[in-house]
């Protein structure tokens, strides 16, 4: 599966389950200002939390609990928010602007920017700090989320107390965008199309409808061109570099849709960094069998596959640790 970059269709506030929640937890609903109108999150917390962080959702129409209407079923954010719940941390895990339940932040979901998504991040956390009372928000990214974590603590790296990232890319998206679809399409007609129109668009330049094939349409028209202008711009690997803060660098040795490059390079970028191979995660976070391709595809439909083994308790143990203490990871516990 691709890095979903298609967004327009789905605008609608979409309603929530309200299934029981362990002894002790509390969640409710939580509103920010956006630019037009409110952005929408669910703010999940257990008594007296130690911590609070905010979930960044992955690419194209991903809602808050890491599902969408492409065929993603995963609820990997809401397990993630219940599971560090119960290890004493807060979180707040939001739409998108212009999606879901943040559908009335700006009038078009594509008219965005990493910035701009920062600047959620940023509002969110003033939000944070006020409901919790805690000096500062912890960024967790999932893919895409990773860079605008990035961005946000570019912006205003007080307001956060350091940045996990999950899956994240280390090469431009660009590139990366190239090797799932060399990987992908089978047409070598479509290969070509994809190629020259990711190349313009690399060099900020826009390309005509009639020149994207209809398949590719989704990710590469032009609804979607000046988000991804933007977004081929950035350099993650700098973009990490940048960054001074606590920093905790998660990957997958099941994910199939990022290179085992791409960890290596933000760990390049920063060495300081605490990393963690987790041998049986995908891209969506998900425990997935060694090699089964299928198994692997079939866990980003199904939300009773349970995250992958050790990723909470790491987490949890990277944000609660004291300033002083090394990182150290206990055995992994099926989540």
């Amino acid at each position: 599966m691709m890095l979903q970059f298609a967004r327009a269709a789905f605008l609608a506030a979409i309603p929530l389950a309200s299934p029981a929640l362990a002894d002790g937890l509390t969640e409710k609903e939580m509103t920010a200002p956006g630019p037009l109108g409110a952005l929408a999150g669910t703010y999940l917390a257990p008594q007296s939390p130690q911590a609070v962080a905010l979930i960044l959702p992955g690419s194209g129409p991903t809602d808050r609990n890491g599902n969408g209407p492409l065929g993603l079923d995963t609820d990997a954010y809401k397990q993630l928010a219940e599971a560090l719940a119960e290890r004493g941390i807060a979180t707040l895990r939001a739409d998108k602007r212009g999606m879901f339940g943040s559908a009335a932040a700006i009038s078009d979901p594509n008219d965005v920017t990493l910035a701009a998504y920062g600047r959620d991040a940023i509002v969110w956390a003033a939000s944070l700090a006020g409901e919790t009372g805690l000096p500062c928000t912890w960024l967790i990214g999932h893919s895409e989320g990773g860079l605008v974590a990035l961005s946000a603590v570019a912006s205003d790296e007080r307001a956060f107390c350091g940045v996990i990232l999950l899956a994240t890319p280390g090469r431009s998206l660009a590139v990366v965008l190239e090797d799932q679809l060399t990987r992908s399409l089978e047409d070598d007609s479509l290969r070509s199309a994809a190629d020259a129109a990711i190349d313009s668009l690399q060099r900020g330049q826009r390309v005509p409808e009639d020149q994207i094939p209809e398949p590719l349409r989704p990710m590469l028209g032009p609804q979607i061109q000046g988000y991804l202008i933007d977004l081929f711009s950035h350099d993650p690997g700098e973009m990490t570099r940048r960054y001074g803060g606590p920093l905790m660098i998660v990957s997958g040795g099941e994910d199939l849709q990022l290179d085992p490059t791409d960890a290596a390079t933000l760990t390049q970028a920063r060495n300081d960094a605490v990393t963690l191979l987790l041998p049986g995660m995908n891209h969506v976070l998900k425990e997935v069998p060694p090699g089964d391709k299928a198994a692997n595809l079939a866990s980003y439909s199904n939300p009773s596959v349970p995250l992958a083994t050790g990723l909470a308790d790491a987490v949890a143990r990277f944000i609660t640790r004291t300033e002083d203490e090394p990182f150290g990871l206990a055995p992994p516990t099926a989540e």
